[in-house]
């Protein structure tokens, strides 16, 4: 592959070394030999793993991002005078069509249904969210037929667009990503249970931390929290509930973090409550539990029941239920041989079938076809 063919990746949203774009996407495309680059707001301008990261200067504020930075991302996109342009934020929309307009190709990639991510925005009015749910439909289907290709996190997201322009590209983990040179046997593991994302009421916050109170005492079972809260404000709260006392609040960390984190873990929850916007979701980091080689302990719902029944790889619990997330927590503690086989069992549904390996056939596939 020639060096001379250039990719930019864009984003005025999400961090500068996010999973889907930075590791997964751009990473692929760079080993593959194209020459990538990412303009994302990040402290300064750098080459990281093969990727040239243009940095933006992060937004004071939402309209500050939606108008001034936008305007920025397309200022810098221009001068890179790539071949292809790959977005990844819905309110890239008319920047990516400004591009195609002007010859360039094309292509927006869909992390999340996005009218139906509108209901879970805290910040947005409720009366308000049917109108912008319905504008955000309207926007991306006419950039749906105008952009030389759609990428999809999800089948769900995939349906919503032309079939002859879109593929679907999930967030699948790279399969030894986390997993440590030398890992603790499970039987040997601290009686640690680990969240990995944002910390949010809807993504179950408040049942983690109250069924952490409903847990006999001698098990000394500890709760580890990494992510940052959402709203900020929340953390306040949560620290007054009941079973904060064996909660290890960690705030960001990195890949590397991570893996040391799962490393000494025995469970991971993802018990998020059913929302228009999670029900079809694949949560990234069910995917990397079961990397990780740990149980998984997941809200019951239809999508992930078949991931998690199909790999018998942990247990289903109803969200809204503390005590139940509670006794699930407490049979796979006090049946480790158990639980380790649930965590084997999902290691090698990674390896065999939920692996970025596969989707990265399909990225490339895909950009090999509009470069030819």
């Amino acid at each position: 592959m020639s060096r001379s063919k250039k990719i930019v990746h864009l984003s005025s949203v999400h961090p500068s070394f996010d999973i889907r774009i930075f590791h997964k996407e751009c990473k692929t495309l760079a080993q593959a030999g194209y020459e990538v680059v990412f303009i994302v707001p990040h402290d300064r301008d750098e080459n990281f793993n093969g990727v040239q990261i243009r940095a933006l200067r992060r937004s004071r504020n939402r309209f500050e991002r939606m108008t001034k930075t936008t305007f920025k991302i397309y200022q810098m996109a221009i001068r890179e005078n790539a071949q292809i342009y790959h977005f990844h934020d819905p309110e890239l929309i008319p920047v990516g069509m400004i591009l195609k307009i002007r010859g360039k190709k094309v292509l927006y990639d869909i992390h999340e249904d996005g009218p139906q991510h509108i209901y879970v925005k805290e910040w947005i009015p409720s009366f308000f969210k049917p109108l912008l749910a319905l504008g955000i439909k309207l926007i991306e289907w006419m950039g749906g037929n105008f952009f030389d290709g759609i990428l999809a996190a999800t089948p769900n997201i995939a349906n919503g667009f032309p079939a002859s322009k879109t593929i679907v590209v999930q967030n699948f983990p790279i399969f030894d990503d986390l997993v440590q040179g030398f890992s603790i046997p499970y039987k040997d593991r601290p009686f640690n249970i680990v969240y990995i994302g944002v910390l949010s009421k809807l993504r179950g916050i408040e049942g983690m931390i109250s069924a952490m109170k409903l847990l006999p005492e001698h098990l000394g079972a500890q709760l580890y929290l990494a992510g940052n809260f959402s709203p900020s404000e929340l953390e306040y709260e949560m620290r007054a509930l009941p079973g904060w006392e064996r909660v290890r609040f960690l705030g960001w960390q990195s890949r590397g973090e991570i893996a040391i984190l799962l490393n000494k873990a025995r469970i991971g929850l993802v018990v998020l409550l059913p929302s228009r916007s999670y029900l079809d979701s694949y949560p990234i980091k069910l995917f990397e539990y079961m990397s990780a080689g740990i149980p998984v302990i997941a809200s019951d719902f239809p999508l992930w029941r078949e991931i998690i029944k199909g790999a018998d790889c942990g247990l289903l619990v109803d969200p809204h239920n503390y005590h139940m997330i509670a006794e699930a927590i407490q049979f796979l503690l006090e049946h480790p041989e158990e639980a380790e086989r649930m965590g084997k069992r999902g290691q090698n549904a990674i390896s065999e079938k939920y692996n970025w390996d596969n989707e990265a056939k399909k990225l490339l596939g895909l950009y090999q076809k509009l470069m030819e």
